[in-house]
């Protein structure tokens, strides 16, 4: 054996020389031969799938506006397919939530190219996938392209071929099968695999996507047979004769159509039809949105947040709730995350982005280039429309008159009937027939779903009078149509109606008129013909009405925006959020038909910034220029008329969220220049709010300042305070109590105290643990600045080292109130503290009270509080530490009271319930002190109010307090 083995080991050596040799010295005649046997072609197929997973990897822009962190490939989720018989009637499945699949199992794209028994004999199978809008047909191909390009299915066609069926039918002339693909991919010219010979085609797979967008004509009379590749036809014939299998029979073809066009393939010809339904369970809906908001968070800090959010997706649409029914389309998925990534995951770094335009990009994702045609079916003779107009400016006509029907009338759920009357309900014609029907198969059901608390009560308690009802699928998308609608200035009244069509007759003869008028005025006077000089002012007329019209529009911004009846209710973003999230509580009993319409303005706003306004044009729906510039003069005219009287927190910030989605700087700064004070306490801030509040205000002058900015109560974190550093720059008095700050916010503070672009005057940090460490950082801004006037440091944890070393950085600052109250401050470091401030040339009080000092303590800060008799200047110090000071009633026992009412629920209650018992026991002496009777009626009066205070802290129940007069 071994000496067989090398036997063949000399045979292979001697074969490897004889083939160097032969190499290096080619016989005279074989040297070209040689070079083209040893360098190889690159190969087309591969050439083909590189270049389709390039193109079939890009992302549109509306997805990389979310920053371009997932891929096509991390965040797809395959919808529901199911396999259907030619004679099931076509359409959404009876129910969103239930879907019933009774002998249909989900199938799969490749599985549907199994041979069948009907087609054999060698010819390709016709595979029909057909959905309703927004079911996800496009993200199917898409991701079918990708995972034949990575080999992952339908690896038994060599060759995929995928065609826009809208590129086909926008093509005028002839052309062949060949020349179709040549000029698409010209990788693949001349490729044997197309050349029609044999049975080479059995490789291929065409893909048609988007066929209703293609005039099909199946007519022997009307479409020539063809059985020639390179035979030129108009690429109507040609895919028709694809589909008869005239033309490469051994090729399969995967069609994609929308629901209306189902009959334009006759069933002959199709071998499979299949069903696209969505995302028929939470499930799968979960799975889409932690495939795309862990993929969006990106960094690892946001992903407990991400998860948080899904977690609460998750438990509304277990619930069955109306988001349910909507995100049974995978659309509405999209549009859900892309909403929630808005909300809680905004950040400065971010593109601009508003909630106008992820609604509009949305729209423009499912019917940007669509155009509402008639279609034909299969044997008929009525041509498609030659002038198809918009399907969107057809939406807003229809679906936006309805839902600007229900905005005014504050409905949300709609009956049949009424369906009836606003879509459609006034068409005459067969033409206006046929798009009706077209419309109501592919498009109805995209807006508007059965309600599903109306289905609950039919089904619990049915009865003769109750009806389904219907409302839009996503709350906001009402009000946004409804916006749409009357931007678009749809809801036109007759007069102005009339006069637009005569004002354009009368402008295109006036010319006319007036050339004869001037020949005829040099042979009869010309006052016989003035009446004709009427007509030039017409149009002035009419645009006299149009410009008092787009008034209206104003009007009605700036009412809906501060309406009486919803003044006290959440800001609209939290409105945003609780609708996609739920309301995770106690559930109202019935469905509320008076829900506050509170988007509805700031879409309108939205609609005339000029990016949302580009791609409104993209859909056939085109906002002029001139309407912008007259309904935002009047905009400002009636804001700034509603921003002189005072308006709660919430209104306040709509009011921010409606200028931001404006876009309009110069706008902005002209409203802002109204606005003096921005109170938004107890607003849940969160990163988007703080960006629209920065982002408005970075608006204005750089001379432009607020006198007051109050953000307390708000649920600031660090990083909000970083996005809301531009705002502060505006800011005369910035309070930021009860926001649970930490040391390291003091660095960013310190860092605004020490800009010198910064004038902030007041600052009010009480109730924040910047502890010890927070606090230092913070005083090492006071020696360089010279802007601060009055800092507030109650309840910050300061102790007696930080008020130690804030006695020492007072010197040389411009400061003049100081609040260091309740920060367990002992007598000694007090002391050195009012010294220090006593020797200060400028600060007048000093806040003390609340803090463990003895009554010796207490007496001491009064005297040195004193100025001394030989001082000069005489200035006093005033030290409020209790509400009394030695034997008499302190002069500042109301503020201090007050400042314990405000802020008791929020503190320990048992020490401040201890420190109330010292101030009667301090009081109850002091009263024994006097002699005069009225000073001891005014001792018990300041008693009472403590003990009122104390009772509220027992009782647990603060209200607000009522004040009380010296």
């Amino acid at each position: 054996m071994w000496s067989l083995h090398r036997k063949l080991s000399q045979l292979l050596g001697v074969w490897r020389w004889r083939r160097m040799e032969f190499t290096l010295f080619p016989p005279t005649g074989f040297h070209c031969s040689t070079l083209r046997s040893t360098t190889s072609e690159p190969d087309p197929l591969e050439i083909h799938k590189k270049k389709l997973f390039l193109w079939f990897s890009h992302l549109p822009q509306e997805e990389k506006q979310f920053g371009g962190y997932f891929s096509p490939e991390t965040m797809h989720v395959d919808p529901l397919i199911l396999e259907r018989k030619a004679d099931e009637s076509a359409g959404l499945l009876s129910s969103p939530l239930q879907i019933q699949t009774p002998g249909s199992p989900s199938v799969t794209v490749e599985q549907l190219f199994e041979p069948t028994d009907a087609w054999s004999g060698g010819r390709g199978l016709n595979v029909l996938l057909y959905g309703a809008v927004g079911t996800g047909k496009s993200t199917v191909v898409r991701k079918l392209v990708l995972d034949w390009c990575a080999g992952t299915t339908l690896t038994y066609f060599k060759l995929l071929v995928p065609f826009s069926c809208e590129d086909l039918g926008q093509l005028s002339k002839v052309a062949s099968l060949r020349d179709l693909v040549n000029r698409k991919y010209l990788h693949l010219r001349n490729h044997p695999l197309l050349s029609g010979e044999g049975n080479e085609a059995k490789d291929v797979l065409f893909l048609f996507n988007g066929m209703e967008k293609m005039k099909l004509d199946f007519r022997i009379g009307a479409t020539e047979l063809c059985s020639d590749p390179n035979e030129a036809l108009s690429p109507g014939v040609v895919v028709v004769n694809l589909l008869r299998k005239y033309l490469l029979p051994e090729a399969s073809i995967l069609v994609t159509t929308r629901l209306s066009a189902l009959d334009r393939i006759p069933q002959k010809y199709v071998s499979r039809y299949a069903q696209i339904c969505g995302f028929n369970d939470p499930d799968r809906q979960r799975a889409y949105f932690t495939s795309r908001l862990l993929q969006q968070s990106g960094e690892t800090a946001r992903n407990h947040e991400a998860q948080a959010l899904i977690e609460l997706l998750y438990l509304n649409l277990q619930r069955k709730s109306q988001l349910a029914a909507a995100c049974f389309l995978p659309s509405y998925c999209w549009l859900t995350c892309a909403t929630l990534h808005f909300l809680h995951f905004t950040d400065a770094k971010a593109p601009i982005r508003t909630l106008t335009g992820i609604y509009t990009s949305f729209l423009r994702l499912n019917f940007g280039g669509e155009v509402l045609g008639t279609g034909t079916g299969t044997g008929t003779n009525l041509p498609i429309q030659e002038h198809p107009s918009s399907l969107m400016l057809y939406v807003v006509r229809t679906v936006g008159k309805l839902a600007f029907d229900g905005v005014t009338y504050k409905r949300m759920s709609f009956s049949e009937k009424e369906l009836e009357q606003w879509i459609g309900g006034k068409t005459k014609t067969d033409e206006e027939l046929r798009q009706l029907a077209v419309f109501r198969t592919d498009v109805l059901d995209f807006f508007l779903a059965p309600c599903v608390e109306s289905s609950k009560h039919l089904k619990e308690e049915p009865s003769e009078n109750d009806e389904r009802r219907y409302v839009f699928a996503v709350p906001a998308m009402q009000e946004y149509l409804a916006a749409l609608y009357v931007v678009l200035g749809e809801n036109k009244s007759a007069l102005e109606k009339l006069t637009r069509q005569v004002s354009v007759a009368i402008g295109q003869a006036s010319e006319d008129v007036n050339a004869i008028v001037n020949i005829l005025s040099k042979f009869i006077p010309l006052r016989i013909f003035a009446v004709f000089n009427l007509l030039k002012l017409f149009p002035k007329f009419y645009e006299k009405i149009s410009s008092q019209n787009k008034g209206s529009i104003a009007r009605t911004m700036a009412s809906e925006m501060f309406r009486t009846e919803d003044s006290y209710n959440e800001d609209v973003l939290d409105q945003v959020e609780q609708s996609l999230l739920g309301v995770h509580g106690p559930q109202p009993k019935q469905f509320s038909e008076g829900q506050p319409f509170e988007l509805y303005p700031i879409f309108m706003g939205g609609l005339l910034h000029y990016g949302n306004r580009v791609l409104l044009q993209q859909l056939g729906c085109s906002i002029q220029s001139t309407t912008v510039a007259q309904i935002t003069r009047a905009l400002r005219k009636y804001l700034v008329r509603e921003l002189s009287k005072p308006q709660p927190p919430e209104e306040l910030m709509d009011l921010l969220v409606l200028l931001y989605e404006f876009q309009n700087p110069r706008l902005t700064a002209e409203v802002l220049a109204s606005i003096r004070t921005i109170q938004l306490t107890n607003i849940r801030m969160t990163s988007l709010k703080c960006f629209v509040l920065s982002s408005v205000l970075s608006c204005a002058s750089p001379s432009y300042h607020l006198e007051e900015l109050d953000l307390s109560s708000c649920l600031l974190t660090h990083d909000m305070l970083q996005v809301l550093w531009p705002a502060f720059r505006h800011t005369y008095h910035l309070n930021l109590q009860f926001n649970s700050l930490g040391p390291e916010s003091c660095i960013l503070l310190r860092d605004l105290l020490l800009d010198p672009k910064s004038s902030v005057r007041s600052l009010q940090l009480c109730d924040n643990p910047l502890l010890e460490s927070g606090t230092s950082t913070l005083l090492k801004a006071l020696p360089e600045n010279q802007s601060l006037t009055h800092l507030s440091l109650m309840h910050t944890g300061l102790g007696d080292q930080g008020a130690l070393e804030l006695a020492q950085r007072l010197q040389h600052h411009s400061l003049q109130e100081l609040n260091v109250a309740y920060n367990n401050i002992g007598d000694n470091a007090a002391l050195t503290l009012v010294d220090a401030c006593r020797e200060h040339p400028t600060i007048h009080t000093v806040h003390l009270y609340l803090n463990p000092l003895s009554d010796v303590g207490k007496q001491s800060l009064y005297v040195r509080g004193v100025p001394k008799r030989h001082s000069g200047s005489g200035r006093r110090v005033r030290v409020l530490a209790s509400v009394t000071e030695g034997s008499d009633v302190s002069e500042d026992w109301h503020p201090i009271l007050s400042v314990i009412r405000k802020n008791a629920s929020s503190w320990d209650r048992e020490r401040v319930k201890q420190q109330l018992k010292v101030f009667l026991r301090d009081l109850e002496w002091g009263r024994q002190q006097q002699q005069s009777f009225w000073k001891r009626l005014h001792f018990r009066r300041v008693e009472k109010g403590v003990r009122q205070t104390l009772q509220m802290l027992e009782k647990d129940t603060l209200s607000a307090s009522k004040g009380y007069s010296k």
